[in-house]
C-alpha cells in the first residue's frame, strides 16, 4: 500500500492509475458510443426518403478524434489531478479551442445544409455570396468567444479593433471596394457563373466570381481578370436570359433593275426567311435611293439566344437570298462611279 500512496507531482501512484484508466475508458467509451450511434442511425437514414438524417450522420462522424483526446484529457486533469495551475489553464485553453473549432465546423455545416435546400441553394452565386458571410460571422463570434473564456477583456479588444478596422480599411480602399462589390454580385446578381456578358470592349463566359475579381473566358480563349468594383459600374450586357435575336440588315441593288424586280424583292426575302425552322420574319421594304445602289431593309427575329445558331440562320438568310438574286438575274450594286467625258 506504500507503493501505491507513493507522491509524484503532488499525486500518488493511485490517483495517477485511476486517472489513466478514466482517460482511457472516456476516450474508448466516446469512440465506441459514437461509432454505435453512427451505425445504428446509417441504418434508418438509408430507409428514408429525407437528407437530412443523412446530413446529421455526416455531421457527427466529421467530429476530430483529436478532439476526443482533449476531452477525456481535461475531464481526467479537473476531476482526478492536482496538477500546478498553470498547466491546467493550459489544458483548458486547448480544450475550448478545440470545442470552439468543432462548433463552429457543426454550426457551418448545418447552415450550409439548410441553405442548400433553400431558394439561396438554387443559385450558385447567392449560396456562395451567403456562406461567405456566414464563415466571417462564425469565425468572429467563435473568436469573440474562446477569447472571453480565456480571461481577455473583450470590450476593450473590441474598441481596439474598432480603431484598428478604421485604419485598415483607408489603408485598404480598393479591396475593401472590390469587396463590397463582390457582395453586390452575389445577392443583386447582375450575372452568374456561366452566363455570357459583355462589358465595355470585353465579353465571355463568366467562370468564377471571386472576393477581388471575376474571372471570364473570353472568345479567344483566354482569360480575362476584371476588378468587382469595374464590373458594378459598368454596364453589362447578360445574354443568359436572351431569348431571341433580332437581326436588321441592309443590301442593295443596281439602279438598272426594273421596278416589277424590285417589287419582288420583299417576297423573295420573306419566302426565303419563312423556310428557316428557327427564323421568324418582320418585314422588308424598298428603304432609300443611294448614291451607287437602291437600299432595301429587312428585319427578322432568330428565335433562339445561342450565338451559333443565330450565325447558321444568318448565313441560310444570305445564300438564300442571293440563289433567288441569280436566278431572277438581280444584280446587287457595289460603289461605282460613271465619268461622262464630252469633247
Amino acid at each position: 500500500m506504500f507503493f501505491w500512496n507513493y507522491e509524484v507531482a503532488d499525486n500518488t501512484l493511485g490517483q495517477l492509475a485511476i486517472a489513466i484508466v478514466v482517460f482511457f475508458a472516456l476516450l474508448i467509451g466516446i469512440k465506441v458510443a459514437r461509432s454505435i450511434f453512427v451505425r445504428k442511425f446509417s441504418i434508418i437514414a438509408r430507409r428514408t426518403s429525407t437528407t437530412w438524417d443523412d446530413a446529421f450522420v455526416s455531421v457527427i462522424q466529421k467530429v476530430s478524434n483529436f478532439f476526443f483526446l482533449l476531452f477525456a484529457l481535461y475531464i481526467t486533469v479537473d476531476l482526478f489531478l492536482d496538477v500546478p495551475s498553470s498547466l491546467e489553464k493550459f489544458i483548458r485553453a486547448i480544450f475550448i479551442i478545440s470545442f470552439a473549432y468543432e462548433a463552429i465546423k457543426i454550426l457551418r455545416s448545418v447552415l450550409s445544409f439548410v441553405l442548400g435546400k433553400s431558394n439561396i441553394g438554387k443559385n450558385k452565386t447567392s449560396f456562395h455570396g451567403v456562406m461567405l458571410m456566414v464563415n466571417i460571422a462564425l469565425w468572429s463570434i467563435g473568436t469573440l468567444v474562446v477569447l472571453d473564456n480565456l480571461g481577455f477583456d473583450i470590450s476593450t479588444l473590441a474598441a481596439s479593433l474598432g480603431i484598428g478596422g478604421i485604419a485598415i480599411a483607408l489603408a485598404a480602399q480598393n479591396i475593401l471596394g472590390d469587396l463590397f462589390s463582390s457582395f453586390t454580385i452575389y445577392f443583386d446578381k447582375p450575372f452568374q457563373v456561366g452566363d455570357y456578358i459583355v462589358v465595355g470592349a470585353h465579353e465571355g463566359t463568366v467562370k468564377k466570381i471571386g472576393l477581388k475579381t471575376t474571372r471570364i473566358e473570353a472568345l479567344r480563349g483566354e482569360e480575362l481578370v476584371i476588378s468587382n468594383k469595374e464590373l458594378t459600374e459598368s454596364r453589362v450586357q447578360n445574354f443568359k436570359e436572351l431569348k431571341n435575336r433580332r437581326v436588321e440588315f441592309k443590301f442593295g441593288v443596281t439602279y438598272d433593275t426594273p421596278p416589277a424586280k424590285l417589287r419582288m424583292i420583299p417576297k423573295i426575302v420573306e419566302e426565303v426567311t419563312k423556310k428557316i425552322e428557327l427564323a421568324d420574319f418582320d418585314r422588308a421594304h424598298f428603304h432609300t435611293f443611294d448614291d451607287s445602289s437602291l437600299g432595301f431593309v429587312a428585319v427578322y427575329k432568330v428565335l433562339t439566344g445561342d450565338k451559333r445558331a443565330h450565325m447558321d440562320v444568318q448565313e441560310q438568310v444570305n445564300l438564300g437570298i442571293l440563289e433567288h438574286f441569280e436566278k431572277e438575274k438581280i444584280e446587287m450594286a457595289f460603289p461605282t462611279r460613271t465619268v461622262y467625258v464630252k469633247n
